[in-house]
């Protein structure tokens, strides 16, 4: 009965993941994936920095903030294999963590709602927490892999085409914080799964119950005092009342 409770290893990979998701969503919509840098050898003219988004463009000149130029556009007429593929896994990395936090805090309210005893009626056949956290490991595994993996080639792609064409290039912000949030996605699917697997043993106190309320208690358990005023022989064996012929 102690995986059907609330545990803190379930709590922490929900916070996680949820942090996770958040900087992936930042770094989705951030125009700062790839920077390249535009020299002159006109002095009188300034040096431009050239920043792509996976769905906007900025044109900034030296020794300014703001952009010049922004192109809306961007994301119709991107000819880059690595952010057409950012464009395409993002997204669906964002969808399979949404469905995976939704799945954990599903799980969290079944454990925190329900009763205690066992019951094997249709409503706890079709909501089970262990499944749901099990089911959302597998999604957060899922997303992880696909924010890291074209994320990781956009920093390949970046270092090969400074070796081909002069060192211009360089990885925005986006690419290191969809890295990162890569990276709690998987520790948050680690978290799922150690705690899947370990919860029938609870080996340390990361993966035991939280403490009930003390309002919360089992209703089919009869009160302490009652048990009390019982003797061992009348614990064991149940009494059979006799009916009258």
């Amino acid at each position: 009965m102690s995986c059907r409770e609330m545990h803190p290893a379930t709590v922490l990979a929900l916070l996680c993941g949820v942090c996770s998701l958040a900087v992936l969503l930042g770094a989705t919509l951030l125009p700062c994936w790839r920077t390249q840098r535009l020299s002159s050898t006109n002095r009188n003219e300034r040096n431009l920095t050239v920043s792509e988004g996976l769905w906007s463009r900025c044109v900034r000149a030296q020794g300014q903030a703001a952009c010049s130029y922004r192109d809306a556009d961007w994301y119709r007429a991107v000819d880059q294999l690595d952010l057409r593929l950012l464009q395409l896994a993002l997204p669906l990395a964002l969808a399979a963590g949404t469905t995976a936090a939704l799945l954990c805090l599903l799980g969290m309210c079944h454990a925190a709602c329900s009763s205690q005893a066992p019951r094997a009626g249709l409503a706890n056949c079709l909501v089970n927490s262990a499944g749901c956290y099990l089911v959302a490991g597998v999604l957060f595994l899922l997303s992880s892999a696909l924010a890291l993996a074209p994320s990781a080639w956009l920093l390949t792609h970046t270092a090969r085409l400074n070796q081909r064409y002069g060192p211009v290039w360089s990885p925005g912000l986006a690419a290191y914080l969809a890295l990162g949030s890569a990276s709690g996605l998987l520790l948050t699917s680690s978290l799922l799964f150690l705690w899947y697997g370990s919860c029938r043993e609870l080996p340390s106190p990361l993966w035991q119950p939280l403490a009930p309320s003390p309002g919360r208690l089992p209703s089919y358990l009869p009160p302490s005092s009652y048990h009390s005023h019982l003797s061992t022989l009348e614990i064991d064996i149940p009494l059979v009342r006799q009916q009258a012929c």
